[in-house]
């Protein structure tokens, strides 16, 4: 998830909490101004009623008739019971019908002298009066519908509010963020443009003095002390790889021409041997490095060519097997490969020889029999190169380590090398968007699968 949504989204997500605590205060405080008032009018009707008694000289006769007058103050569906000290119904508003009530109130009356139950429905306010000597038990019950109605309502309006406020305030949180992060994001275009050979481009410093262009100024610096170090490391490279070529050449010569003379021991004639192929090894290895310096990943597709991979595969074979005369190749296209396959790829034949050469010394050095087996399947998808040798096999917990630098296997002790050829290879299969893997089909096979993707 991209910053500009996670602060947007944070955003969204506190206002809504904040909006929702507001939102839920504000209805239960309404819902407690509604019980407030509704209470109130409850005890203003009691008392209403409470001074129509002591005023009264015969209540139950003119309690009818007066509360037909004030009908317009009764509640809605307001019931009335009044009860005399005995605890007898001497009046009530219910009409035609059994009236029924709950005793235990009239005696908890006696002890709180006023209830009020907003939990009942109807709600309830009773209590106990002394008019003019007697005691009466007033119970009232009503629904406060409008103020219900009123709650409700509030209710839908906050729940729309909340709705409607969390999603502008997610959309425009989003478009404003957008807005601040604009800077970082085109700052962010300008860093990816940067590769190994732009490490000179500077990235334009805008006349502010916030975070971004603090930042802006931190990065130009960097790559330029970067570009200093990429490019003495190039430099030393390259010129150590063309100024080490000379000698060794010199050195290859001298020891074929050594070679070549017949009065040498046969102990002495195999250390010559072996001191040449060291030679010709040292002499592929200054080549790699010199020919990677002048590629790189961003740079060298530039460069592809249509690379016929057979072609590559013998002309790598030829090379190893004037180190290794005594190498045989087994070349073989498997039956799986479709009938109009060209085995052909993109890229560039000098690293792809690379690739081979070493693939085919290391058959040459490890192998028990010196043979190697070249399978080649195309499909549709991929170009698969299985080159197969027989020898002891990579234990499985070094095969993860293989084409790491200066690794070397058990299987490669008191045999001399220098531990970067499969490096090389994993690295040049990079920058042709393809990769090796190494697996042991069986006993004593070692297979190298270079997969090129289409």
């Amino acid at each position: 998830m991209s910053l500009k949504r996670k602060i947007a989204l944070n955003l969204s997500i506190a206002f809504s909490l904040l909006f929702g605590i507001v939102m839920a205060v504000i209805y239960m405080s309404f819902n407690d101004f509604r019980r407030d008032e509704f209470k109130e009018r409850f005890r203003q009707r009691l008392e209403f009623t409470s001074h129509f008694i002591a005023k009264s000289k015969d209540f139950e006769e003119e309690a009818p008739i007066f509360f037909n007058e004030n009908s317009d103050n009764i509640l809605l569906n307001e019931t009335i019971l009044i009860f005399n000290g005995q605890k007898e119904l001497i009046y009530s508003t219910i009409k035609d019908r059994n009236v029924t009530w709950d005793n235990a109130l009239l005696k908890e009356l006696d002890e709180k002298k006023i209830i009020y139950s907003e939990k009942t429905v109807p709600e309830i306010y009773a209590a106990l009066k002394t008019i003019n000597g007697e005691n009466y038990y007033i119970l009232t019950s009503a629904f406060d519908t409008n103020g219900n109605s009123k709650l409700a309502y509030l209710k839908y309006l906050l729940i729309t509010a909340y709705v409607m406020s969390t999603l502008l305030i997610g959309f425009f949180s989003y478009y404003f963020m957008g807005q601040f992060l604009k800077p970082l994001e085109d700052l962010n275009k300008e860093i990816s443009e940067v590769t190994a050979h732009k490490l000179t481009t500077q990235i334009p410093v805008r006349e502010s003095n916030d975070e971004i262009n603090v930042l802006a100024q931190s990065f130009n610096t960097m790559i330029t002390r970067l570009d200093d170090v990429f490019q003495s490391q190039k430099d030393f490279t390259a010129s150590a790889s063309h100024e080490i070529r000379t000698p060794i050449t010199r050195m290859a010569f001298q020891l074929e021409n050594l070679i070549k003379f017949e009065k040498h021991s046969p102990e002495t004639l195999s250390s010559l041997k072996q001191i040449q192929r060291d030679v010709y090894q040292l002499s592929d290895l200054t080549n790699s490095l010199l020919l990677l310096t002048k590629f790189d990943k961003e740079n060298i597709q530039s460069i592809y060519e249509e690379v016929r991979i057979d072609e590559v595969i013998f002309e790598s074979f030829e090379a190893v097997e004037k180190s290794y005369p005594k190498l045989k190749m087994d070349f073989l296209i498997s039956e799986d490969t479709s009938e109009d396959a060209l085995l052909t790829i993109k890229g560039v034949q000098s690293l792809l020889d690379i690739v081979f050469i070493n693939l085919f010394k290391n058959a040459a050095v490890y192998s028990d029999d010196v043979e190697v087996d070249v399978l080649i399947t195309e499909t549709n998808e991929n170009l698969i190169v299985d080159v197969i040798s027989h020898g002891n096999t990579i234990p499985a917990e070094e095969q993860s380590k293989l084409f790491e630098a200066f690794k070397r296997g058990k299987n490669s002790q008191n045999i001399s090398g220098s531990g970067l050829g499969l490096r090389i290879v994993k690295r040049i299969l990079e920058y042709h968007n393809a990769q090796i893997v190494y697996t042991s089909p069986g006993d004593l096979l070692n297979k190298f699968s270079v997969i090129f993707h289409k």
